[in-house]
This record gives C-alpha cells, structure tokens and sequence, in this order.
C-alpha cells in the first residue's frame, strides 16, 4: 500500500461529517478532471489555469529519457557534483527529494554573500548548476545565476556547458537562456511553484543528481486513482477534512517527522499548506516539530498534531486511544500527490483560492524600493551586548535591553498567537540558530515556527500576511563579514538581503503585525549572548 492515514480524536469527528458532504460533491473526481469552479466564482479564472498539478505524472514520463541522458553526458565530462538556484517549492521540492533518497545536491537558496561564495568554492571544476524559476525574474535566482557564470568564465569553463535551465514556456528567463544557447526544460505552465514537485522543477535537479526518478513516479502513480475516485476512504478527501474541517478549527498544523524513511518533508508540506490557505485573514499555519518539540506537551487546543510515520494504519478511526492525531505513511512519491489533493481540498472547505499567492508580491516590491533609492539602515533603538535591537513601537518601547525586547514581543501574542522567526543568515555557518526554535516555544507556550530567510518568503510568507492576524515576528540579522558583487546590478548579495528583511518587517508593520529585529554585530559571540538570554 503506497499510503496509509490513520486518525482519531477532533480530526477523526472532522473526517466523519465533513468527507460525506465532499463525496457527495464530487470534489475528488472534480479536481481530476480540472474543474476550476470547485473553489468557488472568485477564484475560477485562476484555477483554470493552475490544476496541471493532476496530470504531472504522465505528463512528466518524457522527461526522464532526456534528463538521464544529460546525467549521462555531464558525467562523461567530470561532473560529480549538482547545484540548484531556486527559491520556494524550486529549492525544497529537490531538497527533500535527494535527501530522502541519500544523494547529495547543493542547495543554493539564499542571498546571504557568505553561503552563495561557499556554494561558489565547492569543485567548481566538477560542478554543473540548475537554475530554476517559473517567471524567469525572481531576484534572487537571477542574481545566483550570474555570479555562477562568472565563475565559470573564471575558471575557464563555459557557462553554456554547465548551466541548465528549469523555467516555464515563454519567460523571460526561457529567451534570454535559449539565445545564450543554455539547455533548457521547461515546466508545464499551469503547475504554480509550490504544486511543481513532481514536474521538471523537482525531476531535473533530483534526477541529474542521481535520484531514481522513474520510482519517484511509480510512487505517485500507485496513489493517483484512488484520489480520483469520490469514496470515504479517499486519503486526499480523508486528510483535507482532517487538517481543515475541525470543530472548532485548530488552524495551526503541528508536522512531526519521525526522521527514519522520509527526510525534510515537513518543509516542503509547510510552504504547500501556508502559501495555499493563508490568505483573506483565514488559513493554516503550519509549524514544523522534532518530536520533542515544547508545544507537543502543552496541550494547544489550537493545535492539531499530524505524525509523519513508517506505518499508520489504514483509515483507522478512534477515539479512546489517547492520541487526537493524524498519523500518515507511505511513500515520498505518494506523499506528494496526497497532500497536494488534501490542499487543494482544504482550500474549498477554507472558502479561499489554493492556487493564489495574492500578498507575495508586497514584501518584493518593497525590496524593491529599498534597492532602487538604497536608503541608509534605520539606526537601530538601541544596542545590548553587541546585537543591534530594532522594532515596532509596542516592542521596542517596552524595551531597555535584549531580554525585555524579546519578553516584549512575546507579551503582544494572544491566546490564539503564534511566533515566526525568521533567521536571514548564513544558514551553513549558523546551523544552531534554528535551535532557538525551541527556546521560544518553551518561553512562549504558544507555537513557534521557524524559517531560513529569504527563502520563506516565498512561502510561508504568504500566511504571515495574508493569513489570520495573530503572528508576532523575531527577525535575526547578521553584519556579513564579507559582501559579494552581482554582476551587472547596482547591489550587492549583502544589500539584497539586507533590503529583503527590511522590505518584509515593513511590510508586516503596515499590516498591524508586531516585529522584532536582532542584528548580530558579531555572529559566534552573539549567538552565544541570545541563547543566554533566553535560557
């Protein structure tokens, strides 16, 4: 069986009187036949063209012939390594992919200068580079690809020989690259980025790697009648009523992995369900948990824990087992199609548009701005032991020092509030900083998410404004040690990202949200300092 879902508690009364009624409807047929009225009058014209997500397993079986036998022929010329540029569902879609699989890919999503120059030192000479975005124009994408090839000319290697392009027909980025002479794959244009695992954004950058891709595909196929066909135990069906249709709703989404067959899925999951839901002050906040995460103790009644496990069952509903949670297994491929049904399905149950990002474009536009006039940096409020402290006014006028900045936010969180922290750093050379997740969470007692900036912007970032009104932010900054130019552009990596968190924070201070900037002066000493802090 290619997945299994078990569930029990609120989860299992949501399933119970809310599956009926979509069978009734014929939502699973519907969304497999591609009817874009079954999220309502408003959002039709964009679901007509956003449901090629269904068909992405035959529709991607060409592919693979000529995406092994590019493998073949970059290995023929000493290429062991794959890079990937791509932001969103581009980079985590691959990531998870070559990390359940065990095979190494170089993810490049970020603009901070330090980890783009360390994706650059890694064998250039044995490196090929995927380059992938739908539009062609996302910023960050565009200006990794050009640093790349000017590396490549450095060291003598030709750009064409080693770049290879992942983008929809008709881009920008689709004529610029094919004049160059650049291999191109395009994706099918009626999948949005977040849906694109199982098209050329998550086939090409997986399979030249080594991923078997073709399993990859047998696993979503095994799965894809029995989302077809109107029944209970439809697992999509099944799982959207789970996560969308409690009474009273638990709007946020605890996904625990336990770590031994699938990797990182949590975090292509999160970017799927808050970039789909958050929207029209509704949606679902996902918050990715190890299993000994402080909210899993805590009770939350707005919380609804689902387990991501090697074996849950088939359709096992319960009450009086003690658990009130989903528990899911199967596959990576399977895994895929079914949370994408079970989105899609939790959309209509939301009334909102899954296919939309509508309040994505607000935090580009104000980098923007802050590109174009490059403004001096807001002095910061204060400075408390090297880490200059920024903010709103609530936060930070209740604030003298680091401690009482960060007691300040977390007094602006409601009974039904969330933390996001949002860590624009070297991530390679500050891994431990996502521990701070916990931290939060224990001081807090209320769900903390956490995400590596910018790359979250082009996900959950959707929610933070789009979604309910109930988000508090902690932003953590670091003065880079070293910038790096991008050719042909008036900014560099480091006032790219600078401007992307500043964009963003002003973005969600128009929104009513509170926010909190730390920037480390001195990484490895003030991390040491915040961690102090919080204990």
């Amino acid at each position: 069986m290619s997945f299994r879902i078990s569930v029990s508690g609120a989860a299992a009364d949501a399933v119970r009187t809310t599956v009926p009624t979509l069978v009734a409807d014929l939502v699973a047929s519907g969304i497999t036949a591609l009817d874009p009225a079954l999220w309502g009058p408003d959002a039709e014209a964009e679901a007509a063209k956003r449901l090629g997500w269904t068909e992405s397993v035959a529709d991607s079986r060409p592919l693979i012939p000529e995406i092994l036998a590019l493998r073949d022929s970059l290995r023929a010329a000493g290429v062991t390594r794959i890079a990937l540029a791509g932001m969103g569902g581009s980079s985590l879609a691959p990531e998870v992919i070559t990390r359940t699989s065990g095979v190494p890919l170089t993810v490049l999503d970020s603009t901070d200068p330090g980890q783009v120059l360390s994706a650059l030192g890694q064998n250039l000479a044995s490196t090929a580079l995927v380059v992938s975005s739908k539009s062609g124009s996302t910023a960050e994408t565009d200006s990794q690809r050009r640093v790349f090839e000017r590396a490549f000319r450095e060291a003598g290697i030709d750009p064409v020989e080693r770049i290879i392009i992942v983008t929809d027909p008709g881009s920008p980025l689709d004529a610029d690259a094919r004049s160059v002479g650049y291999r191109v794959f395009n994706a099918d244009p009626t999948v949005g980025g977040r849906f694109s695992v199982l098209t050329a954004f998550g086939l090409v950058p997986s399979g030249l790697a080594g991923v078997d891709i073709a399993e990859l595909l047998d696993e979503a196929e095994a799965i894809s009648l029995s989302l077809a066909i109107d029944r209970p135990e439809n697992p999509g069906l099944i799982l959207g009523a789970a996560i969308a249709a409690t009474t009273p709703r638990r709007d946020k989404l605890a996904i625990v992995e336990d770590g031994t067959h699938i990797v990182g899925f949590a975090d292509w999951a999160e970017q799927l369900i808050a970039e789909s839901t958050g929207k029209q002050g509704v949606g679902i906040l996902p918050v990715v948990l190890d299993r000994e995460a402080p909210e899993l103790s805590l009770n939350l009644p707005d919380l609804q824990v689902v387990r991501l496990v090697a074996d849950a069952g088939l359709h096992v509903f319960t009450d009086n087992d003690g658990r009130d949670e989903i528990r899911v297994s199967g596959t990576l491929g399977a895994q895929f199609l079914v949370w994408e049904y079970a989105t899609a399905v939790a959309g209509r149950l939301l009334g909102i548009n899954p296919f939309d990002q509508p309040d994505v474009e607000a935090a580009k536009n104000a980098t923007r701005a802050l590109l174009n006039t490059s403004p001096e940096p807001a002095p910061a409020a204060f400075i408390s032991d090297g880490i200059e402290i920024r903010g709103t006014a609530h936060v930070i006028g209740a604030a003298s020092d680091l401690a009482s900045a960060v007691d300040a936010l977390i007094e602006e969180l409601g009974p039904d509030g969330y933390l996001s922290v949002q860590a624009y750093v070297n991530r390679l050379a500050l891994p431990q900083l996502a521990e701070i997740r916990d931290l939060l969470a224990a001081l807090a007692k209320r769900p903390v998410t956490f995400g590596w900036g910018p790359r979250f912007l082009h996900s959950t970032g959707q929610l933070h404004k789009g979604g309910p009104t109930t988000g508090v932010f902690l932003q953590i900054l670091t003065t880079p040690a070293v910038d790096l130019d991008i050719p042909d552009r008036p900014f560099t990596f480091g006032e790219l990202i600078q401007a992307q968190a500043s964009g963003d924070a002003s973005v969600l201070a128009d929104h009513g949200r509170p926010v909190l900037t730390l920037t480390l002066t001195d990484p490895a000493k003030n991390i040491t300092t915040l961690f102090d802090a919080l204990r």
